[in-house]
């Protein structure tokens, strides 16, 4: 048990909070790279930044969705195959580390290529039949590459969307918050049916990162242009593939 939190971490939690929320992320990996250094008990990580991750998710599904920017529809294909075969490529252990190499990076690239100038345009027409063939195996290896790394899908459904042009970016911001949003209601339920480890320091953390979301949450889906939603996708994907090639080599 710990008797006191440096008084910086709220105020970390709620900065990452505000900037993931705007492009319609969760922030758990950065909510873990904070907690990392703060000394909390190490149990006490992956479910904190779990529920911080529901909270500021669900706030993004709730106003993209209010917004007109939740093209649920579209992108349910890709939701089919993706959380089960997500459980399947956490319980694999082959090659991670190459793997993360080759995923960090995929990630840089796709990252790069979203911030190459380009008019905001509308998402390509497609067919039911179109989307759900390619819907279904795109999203078997997008929940692999989660679940293989694991990391929040979001950040690999969000270049695919866009790079597809399956769907604007303030619909790709949206489908990135229901994505993670249910992927993490499933991880957080996992961790506490091993142990409950919450404490005490999981309240400021999480009004933190609750009050970050929302504001966030309401900065891309009403004040950013689609622009730049774009960019700050871009720009998280790109520090998530740094990351990634950084503990890989």
């Amino acid at each position: 048990m710990i008797d006191s939190m440096p008084l910086w971490l709220p105020v970390a939690f709620f900065l990452v909070a505000l900037v993931y929320a705007a492009a319609g992320f969760g922030g758990g990996s950065a909510y873990l790279a904070v907690l990392a250094v703060s000394g909390l008990p190490y149990q006490t990580l992956p479910q904190t930044a779990l529920v911080c991750n529901v909270l500021v998710a669900l706030g993004g599904v709730w106003f993209f969705h209010r917004g007109g920017h939740m093209a649920l529809g579209r992108v349910l294909p890709l939701f089919a195959l993706s959380i089960p075969v997500a459980y399947v490529g956490g319980r694999m252990e082959i090659g991670r580390g190459t793997f993360a190499i080759l995923l960090g990076v995929a990630l840089l690239l796709a990252g790069i290529l979203m911030l190459l100038p380009r008019p905001e345009a509308s998402a390509r027409a497609m067919s039911r039949r179109k989307e759900w063939m390619l819907g279904l195996p795109l999203g078997a290896v997008l929940g692999l590459f989660s679940g293989l790394v694991g990391i929040g899908g979001g950040v690999f459904l969000a270049p695919l969307l866009l790079l597809l042009g399956w769907t604007t970016a303030k619909q790709t911001a949206a489908a990135a918050s229901l994505f993670i949003l249910v992927n993490s209601v499933a991880g957080l339920t996992g961790q506490l049916i091993k142990g409950f480890h919450l404490g005490w320091w999981t309240i400021p953390l999480v009004l933190a990162a609750l009050a970050g979301g929302q504001i966030g949450s309401r900065m891309g889906s009403y004040w950013l242009s689609g622009t730049n939603v774009r960019r700050l996708l871009a720009a998280i994907i790109i520090v998530v593939g740094g990351r990634l090639l950084w503990k890989a080599i």
